[in-house]
């Protein structure tokens, strides 16, 4: 195009629109295969029977020819105003048609068209629909000059978040069962949560959760308190054997933890510890002194001359480390604790090795692996689910209200 409009780059305008326009043609072609006949997008609307997520064939169709419409009507007027316009038209198009992806089972099997519907029997309307979608959206950001990085974004996004949805909503769905083939529930309800709690006998999972909650505030607490001593000591002192010992953890390190569980298990058998909660604190914290790398590099940073000073002001050792080098270093022992948190929170290997066939002392892991069995996961599997959502709000919590010392790394020390 050689007309010339502040803001926008019109290079792009004719490859847009022709993109937008084999979008809105893609609606006429066949969509979906049914009876041995192949029919479209516009032929199965007029079939719909009446599923929640008919708006997402509606939206797409509706979006993909406003989207041809607009590019029509931008050519003949070209204002940013109207790109703007088309281009968001054009997400919302992009999003439906994508979303077709997850849906089109409940929506063609609801309707008829379909009774065994799989996304192969999807044809070349949807496809090349889909393909230029995002084309179409991609030509239309360079025109508005928006960071075309968005899309490959979107596109990682949802797959990201699609298995947390497919959690969230299969934790508020009615029917039971392991596999329904449909993203949205026919039905919403709390019952899965209550069914979680209300049967300690059969399905103790109050008793797991609490369990976690132990091993992993034990586990965030002498984890954290380990690593900063060691890391401290091997900062700011110097003495015989240090770089031996360094060595050494590094090269310990190295192996992976399950190489020594049969070893550690034995052990833990022959003290009498084995099946209970404290194996699982002690073990972490003895292994605990191995992830100080971070921690001593972090410490490496800050100036001994802040050590040399309280040093002349009669400070010992242990009230530089608690009065200077820890005001100093929030993020960083946030960081231990979260990673410890997390740690203990969500280990399964060791657990399961550890408590065998013993449900009380199970962790919330090695519980909801306990209920995916296959002999189990078709009766549980939306308790599975539940307990898979209120497993994940202590980490939500935790986050939630440490992050912000992430920004006061470098606040001020406490002289004395």
């Amino acid at each position: 195009m050689k007309k010339t409009v502040i803001g926008l780059n019109l290079k792009y305008f004719l490859p847009a629109m022709a993109a937008a326009l084999i979008g809105c043609i893609s609606l006429f072609l066949p969509f979906v295969k049914t009876e041995g006949k192949w029919i479209s997008l516009f032929s199965v609307c007029g079939r719909l029977g009446g599923s929640r997520a008919d708006f997402l064939l509606y939206g797409a169709g509706i979006c993909m020819f406003l989207s041809a419409v607009l590019a029509l009507f931008s050519f003949v007027c070209t204002k940013k105003g109207s790109v703007i316009t088309w281009q968001i038209v054009q997400v919302f198009g992009t999003i439906f048609m994508t979303l077709l992806i997850f849906s089109s089972k409940a929506i063609l099997e609801s309707s008829g068209v379909s009774t065994a519907f799989l996304n192969r029997q999807l044809g070349i309307g949807y496809w090349l629909g889909l393909i230029v979608s995002y084309v179409t959206l991609f030509l239309i950001m360079r025109i508005t000059k928006t960071n075309a990085g968005y899309v490959p974004l979107t596109i990682l996004s949802i797959i990201w978040l699609f298995p947390i949805l497919w959690i969230v909503m299969t934790a508020f769905r009615a029917e039971q069962g392991y596999y329904v083939g449909y993203f949205i529930p026919h039905g919403f309800t709390i019952q899965n949560f209550i069914d979680l709690f209300s049967n300690p006998g059969v399905l103790p999972f109050g008793r797991w959760w609490t369990n976690s909650m132990i091993v992993a505030l034990c586990g965030c607490c002498f984890n954290t308190m380990i690593i900063l001593m060691t890391a401290f000591i091997l900062s700011r002192t110097r003495f015989q054997g240090r770089r031996a010992f360094m060595n050494i953890l590094m090269v310990i390190g190295m192996f992976p933890g399950f190489m020594s569980l049969v070893a550690v298990y034995n052990i833990l058998k022959g003290l009498g510890l084995n099946q209970s909660l404290a194996a699982l604190i002690i073990v972490g914290a003895a292994g605990a002194a191995m992830g100080y790398h971070v921690t001593k590099g972090f410490f490496d940073t800050i100036p001994k001359a802040l050590d040399e000073a309280a040093i002349i002001d009669g400070a010992n050792r242990f009230q530089i480390f608690t009065r200077i080098t820890l005001p100093l270093s929030k993020s960083i022992i946030v960081y231990i604790m979260l990673g410890g948190f997390l740690g203990a929170w969500s280990d399964y290997i060791f657990p399961s090795m550890l408590f065998g066939d013993k449900q009380s002392s199970y962790t919330a892991a090695v519980g909801l692996f306990w209920m995916t069995d296959f002999r189990r996961i078709d009766t549980y599997y939306t308790q599975f689910a539940a307990g898979a959502l209120v497993v994940a709000v202590p980490i939500v919590i935790l986050f939630v209200w440490l992050q912000r010392f992430y920004v006061e790394g470098l606040s001020g020390s406490v002289k004395g």
